[in-house]
């Protein structure tokens, strides 16, 4: 128990919960005038998807398997815990693009696919001479944007109005598509490429963008991406190591099964081990978990809540034994829709929408007996990976795979993970959803939320998610500093 006798619980154990965790106990400065913190974590083990497995001689993610270097969130917290000397900067850079029936180069001077000059784009042929002659036309006699301002807009459309629709379907639906699972047709734009919605109604979209892409540039001489050396489950083990050693209780298969009012304390958490008081709670969990949570006291943002959907992928690690020839750079992206390469696949839709060349991406992962590269398959509304076995799938993977690098025989070992209902969908209207849910959630005492359902995906988003739900919680309860925006 803390010095106070206040305690929170924290609903979710991922990297946001954790993150949570470790801010209600002082962050880089440890308090032991803090409140008393557990962590409830229905799986067996901490981190969610962030997780790290050993596979064909090395520690190999299972899930995300970097983070942003342009937002400093991820790499603060890893100095924070102590692993800061183990964090590695990507060893490649560039990928491709699967297109008109072969790779091409991704052309440079991209805002999250978004062109922003029209000769990289040319020269790379991923548009083709017709799509290339219509991005041409944004500079030379633009089209305007004549529905006037709009707190949001669906991201492809609005793409495809000022550049074509071809630079939607080759390059902004498979990077940001793919960052999401999801589709840019109703995507929203104010969640994920707010510059747009800020670029002049009038003039080439292009010029007005290049601004925005300079300043969305990780600093001069940092990595655009990080990786740690183990894995990342370093950092959920060292995290969760930190926090049991300032008392935090981590308890996982405990999963809540309700929420209700206390009456010596703030909260009762139900769960599936018994109740547990506290002063004050952070949700982390999913969506659906927090709607269920909340309905008996916030109807309205549990409603909210529960408009949020999630989309499942699977990936298959595969190892193959050198010498192998792989194309340049991290790895290649399948845009939606494009046909099967194999043979028999009489025009189905290719299942690979992902590869990612971890050996040249990130080199501390290089031995000299296999290459391993993963491959990713899944997207909003696609449930064939859920109909195939962990064998079909592989296989299935590894022969897309094959047929569009040119390898010469089938992996020498495969993984396969599935991360079912994994990626929250932001579609239009999305941060106003959020905001009507965290304006429920400040009505009631002491609560907060924190999470990839919100304000970003990625390890970086996440990491400030749940550091800002605990500064807030902190907040409500009279302890440390006032929480910072």
């Amino acid at each position: 128990m803390s010095a106070d006798g206040r305690s929170v619980v924290v609903v979710g154990g991922g990297i946001a919960g954790l993150a949570a965790a470790w801010e209600l106990t002082g962050g880089a400065e440890p308090d032991p005038g803090r409140p008393q913190v557990t962590v409830l974590e229905p799986a067996r083990t901490l981190g969610g998807p962030l997780r790290s497995v050993p596979f064909a001689g090395r520690p190999v993610d299972v899930g995300p398997d970097g983070f942003l270097g342009r937002r400093p969130e991820a790499v603060e917290l890893c100095r924070e815990v102590g692993v800061g000397d183990r964090l590695r900067p990507i060893g490649a850079s560039g990928a491709s693009v699967y297109t008109r029936g072969r790779l091409r180069p991704l052309p440079a001077d991209l805002l999250l696919g978004v062109p922003t000059r029209w000769w990289p784009v040319a020269r790379s042929g991923v548009l083709g001479p017709l799509g290339a002659l219509r991005l041409l036309r944004d500079l030379l006699v633009p089209r305007p944007d004549r529905r006037g301002p709009l707190g949001d807009r669906a991201l492809g459309p609005l793409v495809e109005r000022r550049l074509g629709a071809a630079v939607v379907g080759a390059l902004v639906d498979p990077l940001v598509g793919g960052i999401h699972a999801g589709t840019v047709a109703d995507m929203s734009t104010a969640a994920v490429l707010p510059q747009l919605l800020a670029v002049p109604r009038r003039g080439s979209l292009m010029r007005s963008l290049r601004r925005a892409a300079r300043m969305a540039a990780p600093p001069s001489g940092e990595p655009a991406f990080w990786a740690l050396d183990g894995g990342m489950s370093v950092l959920v083990e060292e995290l969760a190591r930190r926090l049991e050693e300032r008392g935090v209780e981590l308890r996982t298969r405990v999963g809540a099964e309700g929420l209700a009012r206390g009456a010596g304390r703030a909260w009762v958490v139900e769960t599936s081990a018994g109740p547990v008081e506290a002063d004050g709670v952070v949700l982390a969990a999913p969506a659906p978990v927090v709607a269920a949570l909340l309905q008996p006291h916030e109807p309205d943002g549990a409603g909210l809540a529960r408009t949020v959907e999630y989309a499942s992928v699977a990936v298959a690690t595969l190892a193959y034994r050198r010498p192998v020839t792989l194309p340049a750079g991290t790895g290649f992206l399948v845009p939606r829709g494009t046909p099967s390469p194999l043979p028999d696949a009489g025009g189905e839709e290719i299942l690979l929408s992902a590869a990612t060349f971890l050996d040249a991406k990130w080199p501390h992962l290089r031995r000299d007996d296999t290459v391993l590269v993963r491959a990713s398959a899944g997207r909003f509304g696609d449930r064939r990976p859920e109909q195939l076995d962990d064998d079909q799938l592989a296989g299935r993977l590894a022969a897309e795979l094959e047929a569009i690098v040119g390898l010469d025989g089938p992996p020498v070992a495969s993984l396969v993970t599935r991360w079912p209902r994994a990626f929250p969908q932001y579609r239009v209207g999305h941060l106003l959803r959020v905001s009507g849910i965290e304006a429920a959630v400040r009505r009631l005492p002491a609560l907060a939320v924190a999470g990839a359902a919100y304000r970003g995906v990625g390890i970086p988003a996440c990491v400030a998610s749940g550091r800002a739900a605990g500064r807030a919680i902190l907040e409500s309860l009279g302890v440390g500093p006032p929480a910072r925006p």
